[in-house]
C-alpha cells in the first residue's frame, strides 16, 4: 500500500475518534499511531522555545520600533509571531513525521549542509557565549551597583549555566524554564499595563502602515523576534519530551501554537512600553541591551524604584532563559551532528532513526554535548576581557544572517520531497508562508551583510 493511501487511512480514523488505544475503538492499523487529543497538561517544549527564543536584544528591537514608530508597526509583530509559528511547526512536523532529526534532513540534501552547519555552530556558538554571558550580566550589575563588576557576573552567569545543563537532563530543564517564562511574562505584562496603554492606537496599529523609514525596522521586527537557531533546535526538544511519531502531531502543533502566542504577548507589551514611555517623550536608548538599563532608569524616574528593579529580574530572566535555552538546545543539535558525522565516518553508510536516542536522553549524556556546553562556556570567557575582533564579528555576523534564510528554504525543500511522508507533506498554506519567511529572511540577510562590510 502507498504512503499517501496508509496515511489518509490512519489519520481518518484518529480524527474521527477512532481506533485511539484505550478509547474503546477499532483497532488502528500496524504502523500507523493513532493521533493523541491535543491537551494542555502535554505542553512543554514549546514554553522552552519561547524562554529561549525571545532574548534580551529581541525585547531592545521591540521597544526601539515602538519609542520611534508608536504603535505603527503592531502589525508586524503580529505577522512575526505567525511567521515563526510556520517555522517551528514545520521543524516539529519534520521530526514527527519522519523519525528522523532535522540534521539527518539537512545530510540529505547534500555535503555543503555539513560544512555550513559545522562551521555555523563553531563560529557561532564562540561569540554567542560571550553575548549571552554579558547580557545575563547587565542587570545583575544594575541591581547591585556597589557588587562586583560585570565581567564578575558574566562569568558566574556561564558557570552556571554550564552546571545546570550538565547536571539535570531535559524534565529538570523544562520545568525551570517554565518558571523563566512565567517571571518573564509577568514582569513584562505588568509594567505594560503601567505604562496606561492607548488601546484605540494599539487596534489602529494592527492595520498594516509603512511609516517613512520604518521598512528595515519592519522587516526586521517580522523576521528577527523569536529566535534564530532555537527554531531549528524545537524540533530535538520535542524528542526529548518523549514525542517521536505523528501520534503527537495535534500535540506539538498545540505547543507551537503557546509558545508563539507567549511570544506575541512579550512583543506587544515591549511595543507598548516603547509607544508609551518613549515615543510621547521622545527618550533615546542606549545600543544594545544597554538600552533595557536605560529603560530601568526611565521606570525608576516615573515609577519609582521598586517597578525599576522589577523590570530588571525580568531583563534577567529573559537573558539568562535565553542562555540556558541555547547551552542545552544547541548542544543537542552538535551532539546530532558530531554522532551521525562519526558513525557515518565508521560505517560508510548513512545512518537513519536517531530520533529515539535524543528521546532517551542518550545525547545529553554524550561526549559530543558537554564538549560543546564547554566551548559554549570557557573560550567565550576570553572574550569578556578582550575586544572581539573584527574579523571575528564579521564572519559571526555573515554566518548568522544566512542562518533564518537556511531553515526556512531547507524545510521547504524536504518536506515537499519524497523524504516525507504524503501526509504530512506541505500544504499550500504552509508552502507560502515558508516561502514568504525565506524571501523575508534572504533581504534581511543581504541588509545584514551589507552593514557588516560598510560600518
Amino acid at each position: 500500500m502507498s504512503d499517501s493511501v496508509s496515511s489518509s487511512k490512519g489519520s481518518k480514523g484518529s480524527e474521527g475518534g477512532k481506533g485511539r488505544a484505550g478509547d474503546g475503538g477499532a483497532v488502528p492499523e500496524l504502523g500507523r499511531p493513532a493521533l493523541r487529543k491535543a491537551s494542555w497538561k502535554y505542553v512543554g517544549p514549546g514554553i522552552v522555545v519561547a524562554a529561549t527564543g525571545v532574548g534580551a536584544g529581541d525585547l531592545v528591537a521591540t521597544l526601539i520600533a515602538g519609542s520611534q514608530f508608536g504603535y505603527t508597526l503592531l502589525w508586524a509583530a503580529v505577522i512575526g509571531c505567525v511567521v515563526k509559528i510556520s517555522l517551528a511547526e514545520a521543524t516539529g512536523r519534520w521530526h514527527l513525521a519522519t523519525g528522523k532529526t532535522l540534521f539527518e534532513g539537512w545530510r540529505s540534501l547534500g555535503q555543503w549542509t555539513t560544512v555550513y552547519f559545522g562551521v555555523y555552530v563553531v563560529v557561532w556558538g564562540f561569540v554567542y557565549g560571550a553575548t549571552a554571558m554579558s547580557s545575563s550580566a547587565l542587570p545583575l550589575a544594575a541591581l547591585m551597583p556597589n557588587g562586583p563588576d560585570m565581567k564578575f557576573w558574566a562569568v558566574l552567569c556561564g558557570l552556571l549555566g554550564l552546571a545546570f545543563v550538565w547536571f539535570n537532563r531535559y524534565a529538570v530543564f523544562e520545568k525551570f524554564m517554565t518558571v523563566v517564562i512565567g517571571l518573564k511574562f509577568l514582569v513584562v505584562v505588568y509594567v505594560a499595563i503601567r505604562v496606561a496603554p492607548d488601546l484605540g492606537n494599539a487596534v489602529k496599529g494592527l492595520v498594516p502602515t509603512l511609516p517613512d523609514g520604518s521598512l528595515f525596522y519592519t522587516l526586521g521586527l517580522i523576521g528577527g523576534v523569536g529566535g534564530t537557531i532555537t527554531m531549528a533546535a524545537y524540533g530535538y526538544w520535542v524528542n526529548s519530551k518523549g514525542w517521536t511519531d505523528t501520534s503527537w502531531m495535534k500535540v506539538m502543533r498545540l505547543d507551537n501554537r503557546v509558545a508563539y502566542l507567549t511570544t506575541g504577548v512579550f512583543v506587544v507589551a515591549m511595543l507598548i512600553i516603547g509607544a508609551e514611555l518613549l515615543h510621547s517623550s521622545g527618550v533615546a536608548l542606549g545600543k544594545g541591551d544597554k538600552g533595557l538599563i536605560d529603560l530601568g532608569g526611565v521606570l525608576e524616574d516615573k515609577f519609582g524604584p521598586v517597578t525599576a528593579k522589577l523590570f530588571l529580574i525580568g531583563f534577567f530572566a529573559t537573558s539568562f532563559g535565553a542562555l540556558i535555552g541555547v547551552w542545552h538546545g544547541v548542544s543537542l543539535m552538535f551532539a546530532d551532528f558530531v554522532e551521525r558525522f562519526q558513525r557515518e565516518r565508521r560505517t560508510g553508510q548513512p545512518v537513519v532513526g536517531m530520533v529515539e536516542e535524543v528521546a532517551a536522553g542518550k545525547r545529553e549524556k554524550s561526549l559530543p554535548f558537554r564538549a560543546y556546553l564547554l566551548w559554549l562556556t570557557f573560550p567565550p570567557i576570553g572574550l569578556l576581557f578582550l575586544d572581539q575582533p573584527f574579523g571575528l564579528v564579521v564572519v559571526y555576523g555573515v554566518l548568522g544572517a544566512f542562518f533564518m534564510p537556511f531553515l526556512a528554504l531547507t524545510l521547504v525543500w524536504l518536506l515537499n520531497s519524497g523524504r516525507t511522508p504524503a501526509e504530512w507533506r506541505n500544504g499550500w498554506l504552509s508552502n507560502v508562508m515558508l516561502a514568504l519567511g525565506g524571501l523575508l529572511f534572504v533581504v534581511l540577510c543581504v541588509k545584514q551583510v551589507v552593514d557588516l562590510f560598510t560600518k
